[in-house]
């Protein structure tokens, strides 16, 4: 069957003939930690075509006859940068995932680029051995006899014995993790026969690694030491790929063939928000456990008799008292070209100002993803009767690393200043 490409862009629209079976597969597509946020929304369009409309997820999947690729806003080189370090993988510098002679890459040939060049920097560097624990009936003794074992599974019998032992090898979980990755992305489409080619090199380097499978939601840690240093770009690339992967199934009703939907998802709201999180930490030298994201976050309700739970992005805490909250959002808020006025949502400013009503903040502040910086500065909103401030910032993405920098040190004079003004 030929296969059929669908590009779309982050928010963007198009209209295509899908198959039953397709359609089927898409519009059952789910995503998130409790699988409750649609990836595509798909209309019926005149003439039996569907109209596919894309949100914040982007990446790219595969099904029967179909390949989808929602490509994100920022370039795929700036997405992978912020996936990264928003990950606590490792800290990328200014040219990573720079291939000038790619043109137009999608992400899976990114992605196989890039693992294909890090892994084999490392392999360069000697293949990681290690010693890995064995447990086998052999008619020699080999390490440690496991008399328990023997005794239960063998009785009076001498031959074989029950032994445990230490085996030096290649098979380790850093190899099986690049390993595991590499085989993922073999089943994209690939335009770029280096990015095949690097995945090849990674299969027939690391024969003799288990293949392995691991779930999203937990793909193993590696413990790095100076002896296998050399591997941690490889290995975080790797857990960025298998911690992304989306693989799911679905029944159609009229009969009972399996479609599989594997790819490479990301939700760029959750991205940004922990991007923008894991860079604060850092320039406002704070733990996690006085700086909270949503998901760590202290109980806290709006109203009384612990009603109204609220679950602000940021926050940070000295003891039990909190010292200033904020909201990320994943939004572009241009100025209105008519009246250069900051396009900021009501909705938003009613959600910041719950949260410092809540919290018994003079204010709160929005992080927002893009703004024209060379316009007017994002205002400040003043609430009468509660006496709150509203302040907004924007933490443009489009420019290089050391841009992205600048912008996230200027944020943290914001909430320093915040905090100040809740302390004083």
């Amino acid at each position: 069957m030929e296969k059929t490409d669908i590009d779309l862009e982050e928010y963007g629209s198009c209209t295509r003939k899908l198959s039953d079976v397709q359609f089927k597969a898409l519009d059952a597509l789910r995503f998130g930690d409790k699988r409750d946020k649609r990836v595509l929304t798909i209309e019926a369009a005149p003439d039996g075509l569907y109209r596919l409309r894309a949100g914040s997820i982007v990446g790219a999947l595969e099904i029967e006859g179909l390949s989808l690729y929602i490509k994100p806003k920022v370039t795929i080189q700036r997405l992978l940068y912020l996936a990264l370090y928003a990950a606590g993988e490792v800290k990328p510098q200014e040219g990573l995932f720079s291939f000038e002679q790619v043109n137009d890459p999608t992400l899976a040939d990114l992605l196989a680029l890039e693992l294909g060049r890090a892994a084999g920097r490392a392999f360069r560097q000697g293949l990681w051995q290690g010693y890995r624990v064995e447990e086998e009936a052999l008619h020699t003794v080999r390490g440690r006899i496991m008399v328990a074992e023997q005794i239960r599974r063998r009785f009076d019998m001498p031959l074989p014995v029950e032994v445990r032992y230490d085996e030096y090898t290649e098979d380790v979980l850093a190899n099986r993790l690049i390993k595991a990755a590499a085989r993922l992305l073999r089943g994209m489409r690939l335009n770029d026969s280096r990015a095949r080619e690097g995945l090849r090199h990674i299969d027939a380097t690391l024969e003799n690694v288990t293949p392995m499978r691991y779930p999203p939601h937990d793909v193993p840690e590696v413990e790095f030491t100076r002896l296998n240093d050399h591997y941690k770009e490889a290995v975080a690339i790797a857990r960025l790929i298998l911690r992304h992967w989306f693989h799911t199934a679905h029944r159609a009703k009229d009969d009972d063939n399996e479609v599989r939907v594997p790819g490479f998802l990301m939700d760029m709201t959750v991205v940004f928000q922990q991007f923008v999180t894991r860079k604060l930490r850092e320039e406002l030298r704070a733990s996690e456990r006085s700086f909270h994201s949503d998901k760590t976050m202290p109980n806290v309700y709006l109203a009384k008799g612990n009603k109204v739970q609220l679950k602000p992005d940021l926050s940070w805490w000295d003891g039990r008292q909190c010292v200033f909250v904020g909201d990320v959002k994943y939004k572009d808020i241009e100025p209105r070209y008519e009246n250069r006025s900051w396009d900021i949502p009501n909705a938003d400013l009613y959600q910041a100002l719950a949260y410092a009503t809540a919290l018994g903040l003079p204010g709160a502040l929005l992080v927002y993803a893009k703004g024209r910086r060379d316009r007017e500065p994002p205002p400040t909103y003043c609430v009468k009767c509660a006496g709150k401030r509203l302040e907004v910032v924007t933490v443009d993405l489009d420019g290089d690393i050391a841009a992205i920098d600048k912008s996230i040190k200027e944020l943290a004079c914001r909430v320093r200043a915040l905090r100040k003004r809740q302390t004083a």
